[in-house]
Formats: C-alpha cells, structure tokens, sequence
C-alpha cells in the first residue's frame, strides 16, 4: 500500500491490521515555489531554467546596494565588482553576452511590476528572495524587456499569526580589499629616472660619460626642482654608478594614497520591522538606516528607508493588497572620469612620484604653516600633474548625489473559486495590477574658486536635477483547471508600461570667495540644457502551462510588443517560447531507484526574445533610434546652429535571442543530495551595428539590424546535507558555469571591425583582443621584441613596434574565462552557525592599464613599479622589462595581458543565538549576536587590479573595492 500527503515524501508499507506509519518530510516539496513571470510555480512542474535567491543568502551580504548580493548565488550570473563607491551597482549578465551595442543588462522586477528606480535606493533586509530567469520559457513573458534575462525581487510579506517584532543593528570598518600596487620609493625612483634620463641623452648621440654627468646634474630641474634628500642637487647621483648618494636621508615621504583614504572608515546599519496577520489581512512594516563612509576621505552613502506590505481578503471573491516603499539617498563620491589625472584619485594618487610632497615644505622637510595650518603643494613646476593637488580637492571641493525614490505596487484579485453556482466561470481569476517608480535626483558638483582646476575662473559650480516617472498598468485573466489526472493553467493579458525622464542642468563660473556653490552667486553663465526621454510599451501577451498525472509537463507562451523606440512599421515584435518537462522518476520502470533517488525531472525549452534597449553612437541608451537628430548646440554668432547627430533608419527593429535549454535536475539519497545541471545555446540576431557612410554626410554612419552572435554554455549546481543531526549540520554548495560566446556575423561584407585594442571578428568571441604580440626582450640591446612576419611570410622576432601593431597584429586572448562559479558551506553547531562563500573564476584575460603606465617613461615625474628595477641594463641582461628610455612612447602590446584568474573569499558569517529558556520569561522570541565579513582576501595574478572591474577586460581608474567587517545583533519578539 502507497501512503502519501503533500509537502510530504510518498512510503510503501505492507497491509496489516495496524499500523504506524510516520511520513518523512519532502524538502524538494515543500521549499521549492517560485516567483515567475506573472505569478508562481513549484520547482518540479516548472519547465524553464530558473534559480532562487533567499533571504537569508541576502541577509548575510554587508552591501548597500542589492546587486551586489547576488554573486556566487546562481549559476549562469557574471557580476563586475562595481567598484567601493559606497551604494553603487554591480553590473550583471546572464548566460553570456546578448547584444553588441544594445544593452546586456537584465530586467529587474519588483513585487510583479518592472522596477525602473535605482537598487541603491531597496533595503536588502526588506527582500524575501530573487529568482533568476535565464531562459526563453521563463523570461519570455517579459518580451523585448527580458531578451538578458529577469531578476524577480519579491518583498517581505506579513504571515497570519500574533506580531512579530525585530531589530537590527550592526557596526562595523571598511577598508581596501585590494593591495595597492608595488610601486617604487623615492631612492628608487630618483635612480631609475637617472637610468631612463642617461639612456635618452644616449640615443640622441651623447657619448656615454658625458650622458651621465648631464643626468646626475640635470636631475632635479628636470624633475621640476624637488630634492626629498638632505644632500644638494649636484651631489645626489653618483654619476659613475647612477646610484643615491649614501649620505642622502629622506626629508620628508608624503603618501598621497595615505593622504586621500580613510584609515577606519565606519559603517552603521539599523532594520525595524513588524509583521503579522489574522485569516483576513496581512502586514509588514519596516524601516531602516545606512550610514557608510567610503574609503576616500569625504564620500559615503546615506539612506533612510521604509517599506510596507498590506494584503487583505476583503470577501471571498476579493482580494487586494498594496505595497509601498519610500528612500531618501545621499551619495558623496569622487571622479571617476578614465584617466583624468585632476578628478580621479585612484589614478592621481597612484602614479604621481614619492618625491613629491602633498603639503609645502621648508627647508628642513617639515610642513610650511601658515597661520598654523598646512598648505597644499600645487607642483606648478612639476613635469607631471602640475599645478594640481587632488587631496586639497577631496576637502575645498564637493560632490554629492541626493535622490528620493518612491515605489508602489497595487492589486485587486476577483476570484470565483468558491461559488459553484458560476460553473465554468468559478475557475477564472481576474487580476489587476499597477506599479509606479518614482526618483527625484539632485546632483552638485562645485570646485572652489581658490586653488584647483577651477582656481583660474573663479571656481565652478554644476547643478543637475532629473525627474524620473514610470508606471505599469496590468489586467491578468487566468484560468486554472484540474480535472482527473490534467491540470491546465492559462493566463492572457494586457500591459502598458509608460516611461518619462526630465534632466534640467546649469553651470556657472566667477565666484567671489569660497564656499558659496549656489549657481546665483556665480557671475558667468557657462551653459544650461534640458531634455525628456519617452518611452512605451503597450504589450498583449499569454501563457499556457499543462501538466498530466504530475509527471509530464507542457509550457508555451506569446508576447506581442509595441515599443515606441521603432517607427511605426516596425513597432511591433512577437515573441514566444514552448517549454516541457518529465518528471521521469515517477515512471514505474524507475521504482527500483525509490530508495535513493527523490526525484529526477528532464526539461527542455526553446523560445525567441527581443531586445530594444538601443543605444547611441557615444553608448548612452537612446528612445528615437530610428529617427534622424541633431545636436543644438552649435551657435553660429548670435544664430543658432544644429549639426547632424544621427541618420534616420525606419527600418530598424528589435534585436531577437533566440534560446535552447535542456536541462536535468534531480534529488537523491532523502532528498539530501540536490543536482542540476543544463546546456544552452542563445544566438542573437539582428544585432545593431554601424553601417559606414560617406564622410560627406557628416556622420561615420548609422545603426542597422545587421549582426549576429552566439553563445553556448553550461551550467551545473551541486548541493547537499552532508550532516543533519541534532547538534550539527553541515550543508555544502557549489556552482559551475561556462560558456563559449563568438560572432557569427557582421556587416555586410565585413568580417572584422577593430576596435582600438579589440576586435569584433567573426568566429571569434566579442572583443577579442587584438595588439602586437610581445617575444620578450633582446639580451644584446635591450630592445622590446614583437612577433612579425618577414617577407616570406614567417613569423621572427624584430624590435619594429609599428609593423607588429598595424600588420601584423594578432588575436591574444579574450575577457571571457574558461569556467567560473561558487563554493559555500554553511555550519551549524548547538547554537553556533558559521557560513561562507569563495567565488572563483579560471582563464580569460585582462589588460592592466594602470600597470602599464607604471611601466612607462613616456611621462617625466611619474610613478614606478617595482618590476621597473628589473630593466635592461648591459649586453647578456635576461629580463622580460626593455631598457629604460625617458619620453619612450608607449606601445600596447599582449606584454600587459594578464591572467584573469582569482579566487575571492567573499563572505564569511559567524552567528551565536541564545538559548531560548534565558529569553523566554522577557518575552524575546530570539536574539543572534553575529560577525560578518566581506572581501577578506583575492588570490590573482594581477599587480593590484580588480579581476572582476567590467566585462570588457580593460580597466579605468575607479574607486577601489572595499572589504566590510562588520557586528551586531538581531533580536526578535
């Protein structure tokens, strides 16, 4: 006899007159519900390739913004670090790249509704979990909006029970989680400049002795004047042997880097909520605080927020509910324009050399007071960064980034469920439902009129303000049907989605004194400028999902999309997805595999979706693709004046993915041992690329659907209970993904199109790198050495740079690696609980820019790395670092592609709860005292960049990275 229950694992047991039988619970039953596109599914019915993310994975992350929660947490997901500006994003993609020149960015929805305001401005406590739809069967529904995958965030909800009190705090440091680069000391720098300066004079015919008694006495006005040593200019460098005088002691060593962090910056978080119900209505109300300084001295991130959650079943037949969330969010932050030496820190900091000093000095090397305060050092007579001094600007300067943010989500569900008297109707669900994103950012940007980049007009002020305003409005028809062994489920509906942007900005210059960054008090208007953005949707869409005797499982979908981004005779795109699954370890010829095998389902799904997420010729997403634009600003006198932007295209159209997903999954030995593990194929087609046009147009061209990309890949997820006894468990995880991404077409015509250092080519991965290939350093000469080809067509070793990096340049790898994923475990022991998370990452390469420019002399009075001291020097040297020429030009090569491997420790949790009989008598549910920290340590082979900064493999000079550790409670009642 079968003895079964739902949420409960099915036993046979012999007949007898009595019996006693205990059914054991089924995990994979009773945890494995999904949020999907438009409502929910179990796991084992769900025919697409999707994963949940759950809060307490979320709960363990010390992040501000919720992007950053998600690595490590699902297969398939590539995340960038996003930097350690405190509260910015990660940037995500899923399942490879999708787009060339369109957007790789997925859709995020929240509490059903797509979510169109910032994630900096979501409380990660306030979120229950997030699903991942990787594929067409899950995402399509989604239409030209899902075409890189969504991201369904679901909020806390209140459950039927008394109220349910909780607080938590938590404290905590932050610092770099990165080593700087190893770069060079003043004795160091002033002898290896001696050697670059004795090597310059040398190749223009100098003779050798002569050379070095230039460079020796040359040194210090060459380097604009600064000596850090306590010996004169002229006796410094011992011109016979290029070294530092042995007398010469250091005056003073400022650390510019030191001088622009923060030693301890602190972190300081708080969550309030209550919740709770009865058999009517749900709630849960919430607030919280954040309060975290960055790591450069005057940034941080500030946010207030507060959330609630209503649901209420007002009659049998009706059911609503409201969700409603409000953010107030300060950013103070530093440039992070490329390479641009004033603005960027990270950069200026960096590569400017340790004989520089960040204050005046006297004679002695102590710091000038005047009027008993340090005074900045400006360097108008350095060679490099001069009259500049980027930490006077962290303090004299401002930056800041203020946003509210309001989101709300309402719905009214009518049901006849329980009225047999409406017969075929009583199946039906009628559902409406809208949600509104609200964001009004303020951003100031003023540099004071007395020192600095804007010293010499007065200083400068730049106010913008953007006004951001969308809403979606929805009605779902579903019917859900269960007759004998078939369950039928179908869904049809009608959305709109309206989107409106308004950006207002201004600038003024001529300011009489410090301190006053309001535009009125500035005397010279330098320019003002205004636009909207619009954008639409109107959709229609449906989905029916079949499954017989719980065992086999069919899926399919449509979406009809009109997007306001086309011209009218392309507007429109459809999009669809069939689906199925067969839960094959409920056929009788697998019942000899019961007592170790839960469950074993195969699936497969193959869909197309479209993409319309358009952007410009300068990157930025633009709403009028297919229209001809002007630029506005050209004034011609005191006439006004437009110059051609971009060329009209009515024929353009969305870009379509179409996906293949096959996939088995499964659950062994009492559902204790959990495996999935899927192949898919994503091609892209109608790829937006530029089609060249003649110069006379004034344009280098426009965009046109005339591209195609492919990537395949695998994902593979394995957990498992290892132990599970009363005192101790031990539950282990880990991720694996891979795949191989390569262009299948381009313009017409066209195979390759290079791009500066990369290249799109077909039958090769998306910017691919594509340089001069290095072959080491010539032992006689001390030459860089480049494979080229000879005459006959041979590839030989030569020093001609300019033949390597134009002809014969050569494919050298690409940012894609070979595999990457996840490990975690997680421990508990009595009222102990221990987790943790490594992310790794295997091949692939990236370019060290910022170690290249330390390994360049092209710029005199700049920074060193230590490898710089390895440099050719004699006949018979064996070095992979050429000889030191000052002013040499830079040449890109494969010399600065390294390995992009890593190994990330990224979370690590210590929890201890205490005992319950010591709460009981003051009423306190439970109390938790944890340890959490985050970024501990990287292993990679790079010089001190972060593996993981964007997708591309190059690299800007961007806030650093941080590492959290942080304290705190979390008390219940």
């Amino acid at each position: 006899m079968q003895i079964s229950y739902i949420g409960m694992q099915t036993q046979e047991v012999a007949i007898k007159p009595k019996l006693k039988v205990i059914l054991k619970a089924d995990a994979q039953q009773l945890e494995e519900v999904m949020v999907v596109a438009y409502g929910t599914a179990k796991k084992q019915s769900f025919t697409g390739s999707a994963d949940m993310v759950k809060s307490d994975q979320i709960e363990k992350r010390t992040v501000a913004n919720l992007s950053k929660a998600l690595e490590g947490t699902a297969p398939g997901i590539q995340m960038t670090s996003g930097g350690g500006q405190p509260g910015e994003a990660s940037k995500v993609v899923i399942r490879g790249f999708g787009s060339i020149n369109a957007s790789n960015n997925p859709l995020y929805v929240l509490d059903g509704i797509p979510f169109d305001g910032d994630l900096s401005s979501i409380n990660p406590a306030d979120i229950e979990s997030m699903s991942v739809l990787k594929d067409a069967s899950s995402a399509a529904l989604y239409g030209a909006r899902g075409a890189n995958g969504v991201i369904m965030i679901t909020t806390k909800k209140g459950k039927e029970g008394k109220p349910s009190v909780n607080l938590k705090a938590s404290w905590g440091v932050t610092s770099r989680a990165f080593p700087r680069y190893n770069t060079v000391n003043a004795k160091e720098f002033m002898e290896a400049t001696f050697e670059g300066y004795k090597n310059y004079l040398l190749d223009d015919g100098v003779t050798d002795s002569d050379a070095r008694e230039i460079a020796a006495g040359d040194l210090i006005p060459t380097l604009g004047g600064y000596n850090p040593f306590n010996v004169s200019n002229d006796q410094l460098i011992d011109p016979a042997t290029g070294r530092l005088n042995s007398n010469a002691q250091l005056l003073y060593q400022d650390d510019w880097m030191d001088e622009a962090t923060k030693d301890s910056p602190l972190r300081q978080e708080y969550q309030f909520s209550v919740s709770g119900g009865n058999s009517n209505t749900n709630y849960n109300f919430s607030l919280g605080y954040l309060n975290e300084d960055g790591l450069a001295v005057n940034t941080g991130f500030e946010r207030f927020s507060g959330r609630m959650n209503i649901d209420s079943q007002i009659k049998k037949w009706l059911k609503s509910g409201l969700s409603a969330s409000f953010s107030t969010t300060t950013q103070d932050y530093t440039f992070e324009d490329g390479g641009s030496a004033f603005y960027n820190i990270w950069y200026s900091s960096e590569m400017i050399a340790p004989i520089y000093p960040v204050y005046k000095k006297n004679a002695d090397g102590s710091n000038l007071l005047v009027d008993g305060e340090k005074e900045y050092d400006y360097g108008v007579n350095r060679p490099s960064f001069s009259n500049m001094n980027w930490i006077a600007a962290l303090y004299q300067d401002k930056r800041e980034r203020k946003s509210d943010n309001l989101s709300s989500r309402a719905y009214v569900t009518l049901s006849g469920k329980d009225y047999d008297e409406l017969g075929f109707f009583k199946d039906f669900t009628l559902t409406s439902n809208i949600g509104i994103d609200y964001r009004n950012r303020n951003t100031l940007n003023y540099y004071n009129p007395d020192e600095g980049d804007a010293a010499g007009v007065g200083g400068d002020s730049y106010r913008s303000a953007t006004r951001m305003l969308s809403y979606t409005f929805n009605q779902l028809l579903n019917y859900n049907k269960t007759f004998d062994k078939h369950s039928l489920d179908v869904l049809v509906g009608h959305e709109f989605y309206s989107y409106e942007n308004l950006f207002l900005s201004a600038e003024r210059q001529g300011f009489p004194f410090n301190g006053l960054q309001e535009l009125a008090n500035g005397a010279q208007i330098i320019g003002g400028t205004s636009y909207k953005d619009i954008y639409k949707i109107e959709s229609v869409f449906g989905r029916i999902n079949y499954s017989f005797s719980d065992r086999y499982y069919l899926s399919g979908s449509y979406r009809t999309d009109g997007s306001s981004r086309f011209h009218k005779d392309n507007r429109w795109g459809s999009f669809w997805s069939l689906g199925g699954a067969w839960r094959i370890s409920e056929e009788a010829f697998m019942s000899g595999a019961k007592s170790w095998l839960n469950s074993l389902t195969l699936k497969a799904s193959y869909g197309v979706q479209g993409n319309d997420a358009i952007v410009d010729k300068d990157g930025y997403e633009t709403y009028y693709g297919w229209q001809s634009l002007y630029d506005m600003d050209y004034a011609n006198a005191s006439m006004s004046g437009a110059l051609l932007y971009s060329l009209e295209n009515k024929s353009l159209k969305w870009e379509k993915n179409k996906n293949l997903n096959i996939g088995i999954e499964g659950t062994l030995l009492d559902s204790r041992l959990r495996v999935s593990l899927e192949y898919y194929i994503k091609k892209t087609s109608d790829l937006l690329l530029m089609k060249p046009k003649a110069t006379s147009t004034g344009v280098n061209g426009y965009y046109d659907n005339v591209g195609a990309m492919e990537n395949k890949g695998i994902d593979l997820s394995i957990s498992g209970d290892i132990f599970n006894k009363k005192d101790f468990s031990w539950t282990m995880g880990i991720m694996l993904s891979s795949f191989k991404n390569k262009i299948t077409e381009l313009t017409s015509g066209t195979e390759q199109i290079v791009l500066g250092a990369t290249i799109l080519k077909v039958g090769e991965p998306i910017r691919s790198f594509y340089m001069a290939k290095s072959a080491g350093v010539d032992p006689e000469t001390g030459s860089m050495l480049y494979w080229i080809k000879d005459d006959q067509g041979n590839w030989v070793k030569d020093s001609n740079y300019n033949k390597a990096n134009s002809t014969d340049r050569q494919l050298c790898g690409s940012r894609i690696p070979d595999f990457y994923g996840s490990w975690n475990n997680s421990f508990t022991y009595k009222n102990f609980d221990l987790s943790f998370l490594f992310t790794f990452s295997v091949g692939g390469k990236v370019y060290d820019s910022k170690y290249a420019n330390l390994m360049s002399t092209r710029n005199v009075g700049q920074n060193f790395h230590k490898d710089m001291l390895n440099a050719w020097k004699a006949p018979g040297d064996i070095t992979d670092v050429p000889r030191m020429v000052l002013l040499a030009n830079d040449q890109i090569s494969d010399r600065f592609l390294i390995d992009a491997s890593y190994l990330s420790l990224k979370n690590i949790t210590l929890g201890y709860s205490l005992p319950k009989k010591w709460l009981q008598k003051a009423g306190i549910s439970n109390i938790r005292i944890f340890a959490t920290g985050d970024n501990l340590f990287l292993v990679s082979a790079l010089k001190g960049m972060d593996p993981q900064y964007n997708f591309t493999g190059s690299q800007d000079y961007t806030y650093t990275p941080v590492r959290n550790i942080t304290f705190g409670f979390d008390l219940k009642f």
